[in-house]
């Protein structure tokens, strides 16, 4: 029977998911991106080749696979149309393996300049935000300003919504952040073109994949960031603007819940986060600067480096509640090969208090103190394993010390950046 999975990323995003849906997408025929957009990064390892994806689905990858970009992402046509170029150089991209919905909503360059304009006036408060208009562009759609892509491919339509728009943000740019506006002809001009080059991929992508389903096709659902940043149960205010978590592959692609079959949580052996907000496991200098370079902890989109610390059990086990997590995906399991001791936050200690659930209210976790059970390490290259077995005893003893933390099997095992350098104990298209 054909199984529809969604992955999610259970702890602040950058936990590999890019590198797990190229593996898993040999065993689908369709792969879904539901939410966020061009805020982030999947990279993949083929042969040696990074690729560095934002919006299309890491499935990209595979020839013959349908690729659909969901109505609940935010679409910059700009970017969408470089990674496409920069895809059919490196011979990764069919024209026909690309829809896009109808229903996504545009990032407008207004979005842009009042996203980086919001993040100053933040001051020591600000978010991290990657600055590409994501949340400006949220915005608008939730206070129905917003210019979906059915829009741009009607010129009366997309003129009427823009003439409207830029009033309202360019009274706010010029007499609020006293800045330069925009112009109406050159956004719409840019916008005109756009829509020519990107016209062929947009169609009812919702109507599409019911139809899938209909005929017995399978369906991965790849989210983007992870848990933690959810608008709604991660730690806000330092969080994405949209919803992050599974329930979301339903609503950001038109399929309903009860089509999703399984819910594949992906995690890091340890954990990182960028961006401010609070982190109870991060390690101090010398030690997360030593794990990042190890890690090559740097966002695939900003380039920024990343926050590192210990694996927290505490926010596992949340995201495992808010998700419905059937199983766990862990990567990066060989960036601790050389280590002595390895910790895991098991509990927090908050005003005197042992707490084994997870605040999400930032002003009690910035105070939350990590409980930690220590491990010895395995001081082994552990990149070669292919079974769980070729593992060393204590790689297989910190696995199962993660198993218990979170309630949950970890089914699949990346000990390596590249296709190969993983462990499936079990496929969840099986």
């Amino acid at each position: 029977m054909a199984k529809n999975v969604v992955i999610v990323g259970s702890q602040w995003g950058d936990e590999g998911k890019g590198k797990i849906v190229d593996i898993l997408t040999e065993y689908t025929d369709i792969v879904v991106r539901f939410q966020g957009g061009n805020n982030a990064g999947h990279t993949v390892i083929v042969d040696g080749e990074e690729i560095i994806l934002h919006l299309i689905p890491s499935g990209i990858l595979h020839a013959g696979k349908t690729c659909v970009i969901g109505n609940g992402v935010v679409v910059d046509p700009h970017v969408l149309l470089e990674e496409i170029k920069m895809l059919k150089e490196k011979g990764f991209f069919r024209d026909q393996d690309l829809l896009v919905s109808k229903d996504a909503h545009l990032i407008m360059p207004y979005h842009k300049k009042l996203d980086m304009a919001k993040e100053r006036l933040r001051g020591d408060r600000r978010i991290g935000t990657t600055g590409r208009g994501i949340g400006p562009a949220y915005e608008d759609k939730v206070s129905r300003f917003g210019i979906k892509l059915s829009d741009l491919m009607n010129e009366e339509d997309f003129r009427a919504k823009l003439k409207v728009n830029l009033i309202d943000k360019n009274h706010y740019i010029r007499n609020i952040l006293r800045e330069e506006g925009f112009e109406m002809h050159q956004i719409y001009n840019d916008y005109m073109e756009y829509a020519e080059k990107i016209g062929p991929y947009i169609t009812d992508t919702s109507l599409f994949l019911n139809e899938a389903i209909k005929d017995k096709k399978s369906i991965l659902f790849e989210g983007a960031q992870g848990t933690l940043l959810d608008v709604d149960h991660g730690t806000y205010p330092y969080v994405t603007s949209s919803n992050t978590v599974a329930g979301e592959a339903a609503t950001g692609s038109g399929v309903g819940p009860t089509r999703i079959d399984t819910v594949v949580g992906v995690t890091k052996a340890y954990t990182t986060r960028v961006g401010g907000g609070p982190f109870p496991t991060e390690l101090d200098e010398k030690m997360e600067n030593a794990l990042r370079d190890l890690g090559k902890e740097y966002g695939a989109t900003t380039g920024r480096p990343r926050r590192c610390g210990w694996f927290d059990a505490v926010a596992a086990r949340y995201s495992v509640r808010i998700n419905g997590i059937d199983e766990l995906v862990l990567t990066k399991l060989d960036v601790l090969d050389n280590l002595n001791e390895i910790n895991i936050c098991t509990a927090y200690k908050y005003k005197g208090q042992i707490l084994k659930t997870f605040p999400t209210e930032a002003s009690v976790l910035e105070k939350c103190e990590p409980v930690y059970e220590t491990v010895i390490g395995w001081k082994k290259t552990i990149s070669g394993a292919r079974t769980l077995d070729d593992l060393p005893p204590k790689a297989q003893g910190y696995v199962k010390k993660l198993e218990e933390a979170t309630g949950v099997e970890i089914n699949i095992l990346s000990v390596g950046a590249e296709r190969k350098e993983t462990i499936i104990k079990k496929n969840p298209f099986a």
